[in-house]
């Protein structure tokens, strides 16, 4: 069925962009989008989230020599 919808120019160009970033057209990711937003189903693809990690150099005491480390922790290391 056609229709005519107004939809904010901001995010029918993040459509679009989506459509030819999956290789499919505007009138699925719509289709979809309201599929998902009227059924309690899963997302199609799984929310993937990506830890950051970051490398934290030299360890800088024993953590297993107390004294050590109530030293540095208090500045005198």
């Amino acid at each position: 069925m056609k229709t005519t919808l107004n939809i904010r120019d901001d995010l029918l160009r993040e459509a679009k962009k989506r459509a030819a970033e999956e290789g499919t057209t505007l009138t699925h990711i719509v289709e979809d989008a309201l599929q998902s937003a009227l059924t309690d189903e899963p997302p199609s693809q799984p929310y993937a989230f990506n830890f950051p990690t970051v490398s934290g150099g030299p360890f800088l005491v024993d953590i297993a020599d107390r004294d050590a480390l109530y030293d540095l922790m208090e500045g005198r290391g």
